[in-house]
């Protein structure tokens, strides 16, 4: 059976691969401990200088399982979710993405906490937690407003629609739009392996200074009101709704 996630390292990269094309890279409780165990050694291994993250089958990921993510008795700092989150966001190391296919929700908020991000044309890219009951997460409340602008920010957030390649582009989101991410990625993976590493892990670490205390303190606030949306009912007329193959209906809430 094939690891939905695969982790490989040579030349001094780590490249972890989302592979569960059966449910468009869908990411579940086991893959997000999968991810954060990697990252955590990459951060702490002199062997690895530079990580990068890597879809499959044409697609980034569709974000969480909502099957998973409805089954969740407690939501707490311990969850694997969150585990990964604050590895990938306190990386010491750069981090490079290629996104082809969909990036939705943490797919999309993720790459806030990366370094370098290479899209194909057919790339879309969606943060739809307002549509299902939710509230942003991954401190994007905090961030996507100071890289896109406010305005922007809220069409994406409060709409949830999926935006694609040229407007994530032109936002500032991703570094640029190429035929081959996957190769790009892993060419300047390699560039940034050649690099003088302390210099490369200082030059990161001045250019998120200052962000630090505030990205903690928004996916703390996050963290708390997402936890009551996953209880209330919101979510769970969506998780029903998208289980029945029906529109939602939320005009009994106020």
């Amino acid at each position: 059976m094939q690891e939905s996630i695969q982790v490989t390292t040579e030349d001094a990269v780590m490249c972890l691969r989302i592979c569960r094309p059966e449910r468009k890279n869908a990411l579940n409780m086991a893959m997000y401990t999968l991810l954060a165990d990697a990252i955590e050694q990459a951060s702490s291994d002199p062997n690895v200088k530079v990580v990068c993250l890597l879809g499959s089958d044409g697609c980034f990921t569709a974000g969480n399982d909502l099957a998973d993510f409805s089954a969740l008795e407690a939501f707490d700092a311990n969850m694997p979710t969150l585990r990964f989150m604050r590895a990938l966001a306190q990386c010491p190391k750069p981090v490079v993405v290629a996104v082809a296919g969909v990036a939705v929700g943490i797919g999309t908020t993720l790459l806030l906490h990366c370094d370098l991000v290479y899209a194909a044309a057919n790339a879309r890219f969606s943060m739809p937690f307002v549509n299902l009951g939710l509230c942003p997460e991954y401190a994007s409340s905090y961030l996507l407003p100071r890289l896109v602008g406010y305005v922007r920010a809220a069409e994406w957030l409060l709409l949830g629609e999926a935006f694609g390649a040229e407007e994530a582009l032109k936002a500032g989101l991703i570094n640029s739009i190429v035929d081959t991410p996957e190769q790009t990625a892993l060419a300047q993976c390699l560039k940034l392996a050649r690099q003088p590493p302390e210099a490369v892990r200082q030059a990161k670490k001045l250019l998120k200074a200052g962000i630090e205390s505030p990205v903690e303190d928004a996916m703390e606030a996050e963290l708390q009101q997402f936890a009551k949306g996953l209880a209330g009912p919101e979510f769970k007329e969506a998780v029903s709704a998208f289980f029945a193959k029906r529109a939602p209906d939320y005009s009994r809430f106020s």
